[in-house]
């Protein structure tokens, strides 16, 4: 069912892929013709998409990008031919997993796709990969607002929403879900530097839909916990390990550690494409680093003084024992370990 202002950052049209760019919003709402799987990569690693679930969905059609190019220029040595694009677009960005899972995935149907016409069956799985996400977001939307009392106060953190993900988002579907139950009465959004996209996107994406959001520096959550009541932080992740801790954008650790401390409840939402079953703690997640002018400039402008070093993690490990629920579209694990992580695998038919 649509709704009002519904946003879709992925779209797939007349055989090419358009992606919201998302560094021009909110001032501009402009879309980007992705018509090879090189151009994908550069937008994943340029940050026209972002957002785990968002950039596995972007990586997939990129696979369909891909397989046309090379079959159309070498219909017998396309599968060989196509492996560097796809080694490439794995690599754009390290630590959100469900881009290596959504190649891995996409890579069974090039091994599999019939030799005449491979393509038909590479972009229905691509849209198959689409349609799930979003079917997951909507069920992750209803179990976490079945967590929430009346009246609740949220924090969120980044952009973990339609924009993030093939629609709906995640825990901004549990925003969504428990506004429209009328479980949840304020909602912040923290700014997220040196990217802004609790300011940029967060804050858009729900006065898109007349959903009530006030925006926080980063450095005031800490105040507002203590003396304006707050009872959940609910983020997204780029990556869950075996054990539970989870990588989020960087910021994320630290809202987990006042939540402990002010009494006030943490979820993480998150499909369970982002579990990450081969790496067996938070510590083994591979941080990214941006480039340092990120930080040191500001709109364009330059903020800080020459010589001025910069520490640009985009991503910092949450652990474990700091997460209250863990919610996922096969069901929700109240203080997650290794034991309750695997029992999520156990339901998935």
């Amino acid at each position: 069912m649509k709704t009002k202002g519904e946003v879709h950052a992925i779209k797939w049209s007349s055989d090419r892929l358009l992606l919201l760019d998302q560094r021009l919003l909110p001032e501009q709402k402009k879309y980007v013709s992705i018509d090879t799987c090189r151009d994908a990569t550069r937008a994943i690693q340029d940050m026209v998409v972002r957002g785990a679930p968002a950039i596995g969905i972007t990586a997939a059609y990129a696979v369909v990008l891909a397989a046309r190019e090379h079959f159309v220029a070498n219909p017998k040595q396309w599968r060989e031919s196509i492996e560097a694009d796809l080694q490439e677009l794995s690599a754009a960005r390290p630590t959100a997993v469900n881009l290596r899972w959504a190649v891995e995935r996409m890579r069974n149907i090039v091994a599999a796709a019939p030799d005449l016409d491979p393509l038909d069956n590479l972009l229905a799985e691509a849209k198959s990969i689409h349609e799930q996400d979003i079917a997951a977001n909507r069920r992750m939307g209803a179990l976490g607002a079945d967590l929430l009392n009346g009246n609740a106060t949220v924090l969120t953190h980044c952009n973990a929403g339609a924009l993030a993900t093939g629609g709906y988002g995640t825990a901004l579907g549990v925003i969504r879900a428990g506004f429209e139950a009328g479980k949840i009465i304020n909602i912040y959004a923290g700014e997220t530097r040196p990217w802004l996209q609790g300011a940029r996107l967060t804050a858009w994406e729900l006065l898109q839909e007349d959903i009530p959001v006030m925006l926080l520096p980063d450095s005031a959550a800490a105040h507002v916990m203590r003396s304006r009541g707050l009872d959940w932080v609910i983020v997204g992740a780029d990556r869950v390990a075996a054990n539970g801790d989870v990588a989020n954008k960087i910021g994320t650790y630290s809202l987990a550690v006042l939540a402990r401390e002010h009494g006030v409840g943490f979820m993480v939402v998150a499909p369970m494409s982002t579990i990450d079953r081969d790496l067996d703690q938070g510590a083994d997640i591979e941080i990214e680093y941006r480039n340092k002018e990120e930080v040191l400039t500001c709109g364009g402008k330059r903020v800080a003084p020459e010589g001025a070093r910069v520490f640009n993690a985009v991503f910092d490990i949450t652990p474990a024992e700091l997460i209250d629920y863990l919610v996922t579209e096969n069901g929700v694990v109240a203080r997650p370990d290794a034991a309750g992580i695997r029992a999520l695998f156990d339901t998935d038919t």
